[in-house]
């Protein structure tokens, strides 16, 4: 029932919409460029690119008389039969453009489907990718088969009392229950993971951040993930977690988490498809809020990720702003300033500035790190075995008694975790 691109179908007519009321020149630029490259990571190919500047919203058409006529000219001479609208049509509105059209018409919505639905390689993705085109779909059903209608009285003819319109949607209700009981499983199964996790003390950290921002290529370097980093849209669709690959000076276990990207006006039926997935966010200690700084339209993605994080219910967890790509920028004076939340320049390419991300991961998970010299106890091998296996021990001697003295570099919390040794009273604040 989804709807999916047939070889044949590929070639399509992209219309950016531009309504004249908004008066951002600068963002309806932006968004026409992104619902380009949308097209072109379904595996579009873009014919021919179209704007319609427009007041008002036709209730028939969406667009105004004059643009259909000129699309209907164009997909007749091309022989084009896909049309994709960056706007998101109502069912009505779509089925009138297909009729005028005589082709397929996809919205907003509908493209960036067909794009998680390739994408999509987990079961749990797989399912949430159906549950949102099936709720897509059952608003778009239409009186298709009105020669098989049911509802007719007399012997023989007397049916189930339902037109297969009817019928469609019970059958599309019925399956979309039992993914939602599916998915329901699938996130009570994460919330034991989850509830196992706090249970042995690990530590979660997620990667958010828009669509094509390297928090695939960053998370790599964090954890020697392994994962494709592709430079296109929606290249992740599936969360993945990991250990650690670097010591972070605790006893504790730090997973990083890999997430799907944001975009601008995300439909509101993929938000709650793949609750499963977003729940993840909300179970995290720190969020790494990745940016591609040598984006010129930063700061507006900066600002809708940030809408979708609030939505989400996820703002009152320690947040670090990972400024990614600056091996691409030239011009030092444009980098935001937040006061909310820490910023750090890295680069996923060259490795610029990751081992000081790891430094601020720990600060802000452990708290601050506290440094000196202590002296071990046989008794206490043990104690110092823990901080060798976590890093912590940063240069040792013996001294003439044949006691261990120990340079620690070590986290609050995790001097906690030892019940407060008095070893550990001498310790002084690191130096930023």
């Amino acid at each position: 029932m989804e709807k999916t691109l047939a070889p044949e179908d590929l070639r399509a007519i992209i219309v950016s919409i531009e309504l004249l009321r908004s008066n951002q020149n600068n963002l309806e630029q932006f968004n026409s460029n992104e619902f380009i490259q949308l097209a072109t990571s379904s595996g579009l190919k873009v014919e021919h690119h179209i704007f319609s500047k427009q007041k008002i919203v036709s209730a028939n058409h969406f667009l105004s008389k004059g643009k259909t006529d000129e699309l209907k000219n164009l997909v007749e001479s091309e022989k084009i039969k896909l049309v994709v609208l960056d706007c998101e049509l109502s069912p009505s509105q779509e089925r009138n453009l297909e009729k005028l059209l005589s082709a397929r018409v996809l919205d907003r919505t509908g493209l960036i489907l067909d794009i998680f639905a390739a994408r999509a390689q987990s079961d749990i993705g797989k399912l949430q990718v159906e549950l949102a085109q099936l709720s897509f779909l059952s608003t778009r059903l239409v009186r298709g088969w009105s020669h098989l209608e049911r509802q007719k009285g007399g012997i023989g003819l007397r049916g189930p009392g339902e037109t297969q319109l009817e019928t469609d949607r019970r059958l599309i209700g019925n399956r979309i229950k039992q993914l939602k009981k599916r998915l329901d499983k699938q996130h009570n199964q994460k919330n034991l993971n989850r509830y196992s996790r706090k249970k042995n003390n690990n530590r979660l950290v997620a990667l958010v951040g828009y669509t094509n921002a390297g928090k695939t290529s960053l998370f790599n370097l964090l954890t020697k993930g392994g994962l494709e980093a592709e430079d296109k849209l929606f290249a992740t669709l599936d969360t993945t977690t990991r250990r650690a690959n670097f010591k972070l000076k605790t006893i504790d276990t730090v997973l990083f988490s890999d997430t799907v990207g944001f975009i601008s006006n995300l439909p509101a039926k993929l938000v709650e498809s793949f609750k499963a997935t977003l729940d993840d966010l909300t179970s995290a200690d720190l969020l790494i809020h990745v940016i591609d700084a040598s984006d010129s339209n930063r700061d507006y993605k900066i600002k809708e990720v940030d809408i979708i994080l609030k939505d989400l219910g996820v703002t009152s967890i320690p947040q670090i702003r990972a400024l990614n790509k600056v091996d691409l920028i030239e011009n030092e004076d444009i980098w935001p300033v937040n006061n909310l939340h820490p910023e750090h320049k890295i680069s996923s390419e060259t490795g610029e500035g990751l081992e000081e991300l790891k430094e601020l991961i720990s600060e802000r998970l452990f708290g601050n790190l506290l440094s000196g010299w202590v002296e071990f106890s046989p008794i206490q091998a043990s104690v110092r075995s823990k901080l060798f296996d976590s890093g912590c021990i940063i240069e040792e001697k013996i001294d003439a008694n044949g006691k261990y003295q120990s340079l620690v570099s070590i986290s609050q919390s995790m001097i906690n975790e030892f019940e407060g040794l008095e070893i550990f009273n001498d310790l002084r604040p690191v130096s930023p």
